[in-house]
C-alpha cells in the first residue's frame, strides 16, 4: 500500500506552511515566523513529507514526454543516450555535440541547481525547528530529523556530483543576509553528506522500504551511504573508502530485509517485468511514489514508445517520444543471446505489436533508433486510462549487490563473497548459463578484470537508474563496445575518448557548467573549468 500519499495529504512549504490542500501542492499561506509555524506534530510531519517530492528525488521522474527526467542529463552527456525530440530538448543535442555552455542550456542548469537547494533549505528548516516543538515523543522527533538529514544529504550528493564544489548551507534562509556564498570544497561537502547519512542510518527504522509505508528506512540510507563511499573512492577525491562502501552495503545485505525478485514461469512473468509492473517488493530500496488522482507518472509511459506510435491511434496518449533511448554503442554491452534483460519486452522493446481494426500489426523499430524503454511501459495507462501511477525506482537491491562486489574486490580482493554478489545479479539475467559456470569464470579473474566486469554489469542492470555518468565521473574511464563483440566492453581514459557522435571529451565534461544565470546572481561563484 502506498502510504505517504494516502496518509499524508498535507505537505509543506518553502518559507511558510502550506494549506492542507492535497498532495504535491505548495501554497505558502502566511508570513508567520518559523517558530510560530513549528508548533505541532502535524507541522513537523508536513515539513518532512514535503521533502519526498521535490529536489533531486523528483529528478528521477519530473520529466514529460519531450524533456525527460533531469536525472537523465548525465546519460545524454555520456553520449550513450538519445532523445527523438533533441532538436527541441537542446540539452540532449548540445551534450551529444559537447557544445554545452553555461548560457545555451541555462534553463536546464537552473533546474539542476535551484531545486536541490530549495529542498536543502526545507531540510535545514525542519532540522532546526522540529526539535523546538514540545509534546512530541523523542523517538518521533529523532526519526523526522533523520529523514530530513537523509534528504539534505541526497540533494548535496546530486549537486557535488553534477557541479563539483558547491556552496554548503546548513542553516535555513531566514533573511537576505549572506544569501550568496562561495563554493565549498568537494571534500567538505562529502564529509557533511557522510555525517548526515550516518546519523540517518543510526536512527531510521530497520525495516524494508515497502514495509515502512514507502518511507525512508535505515537500509535506504545505508544504500545511499554505500553509493556515496563508492563515489568518494574514485575521482576527484580518490579517498579510498571502498571498505566503508562494502560495510554499508553489507549492512543492507546481511539484514535479510531485501532480496532480488525471481523469475516466474514465462517471459511475461520475468523479474524484469515484475520490476516494470509492481510497486511493492523487497527488491525496492527507494521508490518515488505515484498515486491515481493525486500524482501521476504519465511521462514514463509516453517515453516508453517511439514518436511514431502516437500516429497509430491505438494509445490513449496523443504524443509519444523515445526520450531516453540507448544508442547502439551502449546496447553492445549486452549479449542478446544470453542476457534476458536485452531480449524483447524485458528492459527493451525492438518491435511493438498492436491490434487495429481487427488486424494484428507488428512495428519493427529501426535499428538506429532502437530500442524503446519497455521497462517504463504500463499497459493499462497506455491502452485504457492515460493515467500511470507506477512508482519510479531510484535504488534497487541489485545495485547494493553490485556496490558490494566492487567495493569488496577493491578493498579485499576477488573473494568468494564478491563473486557471489556479482553472480547473483548476472545469473538472474543469464538464465541459460549455469550459475556455477558464471562463478567459476568470475573467480578466475584478476582484481582489475573483475572490477571491470562489475562496471559492465552496472551498465546492463542500472540502465534506467541513470548511473552511467556517475560511473564515468568516479572512474575517469569510458566504455568502448563493438558490433563484433556483443556483451563486452573495454575501458579507455575518458579525457580524449570519442563519444558515439564523433566528439572528443575534455576534462571539463566531467562536470556540468554552472548556469550563467546563477553566476550572474551570485558574484562569489566561479565557473567550472573549461566553461569560461
Amino acid at each position: 500500500m502506498k502510504k505517504i500519499i494516502s496518509a499524508f495529504a498535507c505537505i509543506a512549504f518553502a518559507a511558510g506552511l502550506s494549506s492542507c490542500n492535497g498532495f504535491l501542492e505548495e501554497k505558502p499561506r502566511s508570513s508567520m515566523s518559523m517558530e510560530q509555524n513549528f508548533t505541532t506534530l502535524a507541522h513537523a510531519q508536513s515539513a518532512v513529507n514535503a521533502l519526498y517530492r521535490v529536489g533531486a528525488t523528483n529528478f528521477f521522474a519530473n520529466g514529460g514526454v519531450y524533456g525527460v527526467q533531469t536525472a537523465a542529463n548525465g546519460g545524454f552527456l555520456s553520449g550513450f543516450f538519445d532523445n527523438e525530440y533533441k532538436g527541441q530538448e537542446i540539452i540532449c543535442d548540445y551534450s551529444q555535440k559537447l557544445s554545452l555552455t553555461a548560457q545555451n542550456i541555462s534553463g536546464s542548469l537552473d533546474v539542476m541547481w535551484d531545486e536541490p537547494y530549495q529542498n536543502i533549505n526545507r531540510a535545514n528548516t525542519a532540522i532546526k525547528y522540529i526539535p523546538q516543538i514540545s509534546g512530541i515523543a523523542a523517538e518521533v522527533t529523532a526519526t523526522l530529523i533523520a529523514e530530513a538529514k537523509f534528504f539534505r544529504a541526497f540533494n548535496y550528493f546530486y549537486l557535488v556530483k553534477t557541479f563539483g564544489d558547491v556552496p554548503l548551507h546548513l542553516e535555513p534562509y531566514e533573511s537576505l543576509e549572506n544569501i550568496y556564498t562561495a563554493r565549498t570544497s568537494t571534500e567538505e561537502v562529502y564529509a557533511r553528506i557522510v555525517e548526515d547519512l550516518t546519523d540517518a542510518v543510526a536512527v531510521l527504522p530497520a525495516v524494508a522500504f515497502c514495509e515502512n509505508n514507502h518511507r525512508i528506512s535505515k537500509y535506504t540510507a545505508a544504500t545511499v551511504l554505500a553509493h556515496v563511499y563508492l563515489q568518494m573512492s574514485g575521482y576527484p577525491l580518490q579517498s579510498d573508502n571502498y571498505a566503508k562502501a562494502a560495510a554499508a552495503a553489507r549492512e543492507v545485505i546481511n539484514s535479510g530485509k531485501h532480496r532480488l525478485i525471481q523469475h516466474g514461469d514465462t517471459p511475461q512473468e520475468s523479474a524484469y517485468n515484475v520490476i516494470r509492473t509492481a510497486d511493492n517488493d523487497p527488491e525496492y530500496i527507494y521508490n518515488l511514489e505515484f498515486e491515481t488522482g493525486i500524482a501521476v507518472n504519465n511521462g514514463r509511459v509516453q517515453t516508453s514508445l517511439p514518436n511514431i506510435a502516437a500516429t497509430w491511434s491505438v494509445y490513449k496518449y496523443s504524443i509519444t517520444n523515445s526520450g531516453y533511448r540507448p544508442v547502439k554503442a551502449y546496447m553492445n554491452v549486452y549479449n542478446k543471446e544470453k542476457d534476458l534483460r536485452a531480449q524483447q519486452d524485458q528492459f527493451f522493446s525492438y518491435t511493438i505489436t498492436y491490434e487495429k481494426n481487427g488486424e494484428t500489426i507488428v512495428f519493427e523499430i529501426p535499428e538506429n533508433a532502437s530500442p524503446a524503454a519497455h521497462l517504463w511501459y504500463e499497459e493499462t495507462a497506455a491502452m485504457e486510462t492515460a493515467n500511470c501511477d507506477k512508482d519510479f525506482t531510484i535504488y534497487r537491491y541489485a545495485e547494493v549487490l553490485l556496490i558490494a562486489a566492487e567495493a569488496i574486490a577493491q578493498s579485499e580482493g576477488v573473494t568468494a563473497e564478491a563473486v557471489r554478489y556479482l553472480t547473483d545479479v548476472r545469473s538472474r539475467a543469464y538464465t541459460r548459463t549455469p550459475r556455477q559456470e558464471i562463478e567459476t569464470h568470475l573467480s578466475s579473474l584478476s582484481k582489475e578484470a573483475f572490477i571491470r566486469e562489475v562496471w559492465m554489469e552496472r551498465m546492463r542492470e542500472l540502465v534506467y537508474e541513470f548511473r552511467i555518468y556517475d560511473d564515468i565521473q568516479r572512474t575517469h574511464m569510458y566504455p568502448v563496445t563493438s558490433d563484433s563483440e556483443p556483451g563486452k566492453a573495454s575501458f579507455v581514459n575518458f579525457v580524449g575518448a570519442t563519444n558515439p557522435w564523433g566528439q572528443v571529451f575534455k576534462e571539463a565534461h566531467l562536470l556540468f557548467p554552472i548556469s550563467a544565470n546563477e553566476l550572474q546572481r551570485n558574484q562569489q561563484l566561479t565557473p567550472n573549468p573549461g566553461y569560461n
